[in-house]
């Protein structure tokens, strides 16, 4: 086991894994920007290391910069957490140079699995289904029209190296499909600094299903079930659950045993998340593959009681993993809530600030990942993500009562935060009824509106 490691990142996961090195004794190396001081992840690490201006691209995103704190407080091994540098194969590539394990999967998979269009073509040769669409890059209008008139409206342009609904636009005509296509090269470039994009089949009303995998360098892959990610506004997850209320044990079985299918197919190490379409019709499509620990780990970590960060750090020591797929039981269902600082009454706007008043949940059956604290200051430059409220029951109504009691007792003030919205999609007669698809949000949105102006 390592005795020393630098988490490339901030907020709740850089704090996550510190509590997870703690109980490892692995000794922790904090990095922090300038306006993160005072952050809790740099107050619970071993040591602290500050590597720029409060930009992500002049700290957490610069390289020669991560790279430096890990030399200079010797440590063996990086933790890059999620976003930023977490599938940047590069960097991974950069952290192998300098004789430095990078926690995580090799730069050859992060590269494989992040190029959209090869994931896709790797999974359909290794016998997953996947959407109808381009099998090539699409590069000019002809071709794009071409693909459309193949597989019939309505279609989706999806960046090939995107993510986070950047770079993605929904089509019903040519004439969208025309003007949707330079928007959408221009969008990816700007974000992912790639203009590639390919075209799907736009599945009407889907559920957004995930499954968990773990892989040893040995050769034994597991998967720890499935995750539910439908409720979701514009493609940014806002409740996660597991197991989905969509999967019976034929189904689940069924795509689990695809899951292993395509990470053998690929050699894949570590931890990672193949993520997947269901239709109404109980047919599904693989979607992408996240080379990284994913935002909802904990619901999975709930269910299954397997420690999936710990396990993370084990295998990239070099360890076995210590379960089979038989080992792996269900107990129970989990759901989170990503608690933003977001206003949820002014479509939902980034707000940051101070925190002057704060009252954390607690009681059985429920977990909390978070970095802010009393007085704790929000900055402008991050992710809005200010904790992951985690509950557990016997079964989903339970979970859901849990939850609704734990989002009652969190006060975060004066800022705003999307704990109001939470308790309305927990008190939807559609979501408690387990009926719901990736439109779900949007649609408990109009409604609302709808209702807002009658009775004005």
């Amino acid at each position: 086991m390592f005795s020393k490691i630098l988490i490339a990142n901030r907020g709740e996961i850089a704090i996550r894994v510190i509590r997870a090195c703690k109980e490892l004794n692995i000794h922790t190396v904090a990095v922090y920007s300038e306006v993160d001081k005072e952050s809790l992840h740099v107050r619970l690490a071993d040591e602290a290391v500050c590597i720029g201006s409060g930009p992500a691209s002049n700290s957490y995103l610069n390289i020669p910069a991560v790279i430096s704190a890990a030399e200079i407080t010797d440590v063996e091994a990086i933790h890059p957490g999620y976003g930023f540098l977490a599938e940047n194969a590069h960097f991974a590539e950069i952290c192998e140079s300098c004789q430095i394990k990078f926690i995580g999967p090799p730069p050859e998979s992060i590269r494989l699995m992040g190029d959209k269009m090869a994931a896709r073509e790797n999974m359909r040769k290794a016998g997953l289904p996947i959407t109808p669409g381009s099998t090539t890059i699409i590069k000019a209008k002809e071709e794009a029209l071409r693909i459309a008139h193949r597989v019939k409206y309505p279609v989706i342009i999806k960046a090939a190296a995107g993510g986070g609904g950047k770079g993605m636009r929904i089509c019903h005509n040519d004439v969208r499909l025309i003007s949707a296509l330079m928007t959408a090269q221009a969008e990816a470039e700007a974000s992912f600094g790639n203009p590639d994009v390919y075209i799907e089949k736009y599945i009407d009303e889907p559920r957004h299903i995930e499954f968990q995998i773990i892989a040893d360098n040995y050769g034994r892959i597991v998967h720890l079930g499935e995750r539910d990610c439908s409720i979701q506004r514009r493609h940014q997850k806002l409740l996660e659950e597991s197991p989905s209320p969509a999967l019976d044990n034929k189904l689940r079985k069924k795509i689990g045993e695809m899951v292993i299918r395509g990470a053998k197919a690929v050699n894949y190490r570590n931890v990672g998340t193949m993520e997947f379409l269901l239709d109404k019709n109980g047919d599904f499509y693989f979607m992408e593959m996240n080379t990284r620990v994913q935002v909802e780990h904990p619901v999975t970590e709930m269910v299954t009681g397997i420690d999936i960060i710990k396990e993370q750090l084990k295998i990239s020591a070099g360890e076995k993993l210590s379960f089979q797929q038989d080992d792996i039981k269900f107990s129970g269902h989990a759901i989170e809530c990503r608690i933003n600082a977001e206003d949820p009454q002014n479509n939902f706007i980034p707000c940051p600030g101070k925190i002057e008043i704060l009252n954390m949940p607690g009681g059985p059956n429920t977990r909390l990942d978070t970095h802010i604290y009393t007085n704790c200051v929000i900055s402008p430059y991050y992710d809005s993500l200010l904790a992951k409220l985690i509950t557990h029951g016997k079964n989903r109504k339970e979970t859901i009562s849990s939850m609704k009691r734990a989002l009652s007792e969190f006060l975060i003030e004066p800022i705003k935060t999307t704990i109001p919205f939470h308790r309305q999609i927990l008190d939807n007669q559609a979501f408690k009824d387990g009926k719901f698809s990736t439109h779900f949000v949007e649609k408990l949105l109009e409604e609302k509106e709808t209702k807002t102006e009658e009775t004005t």
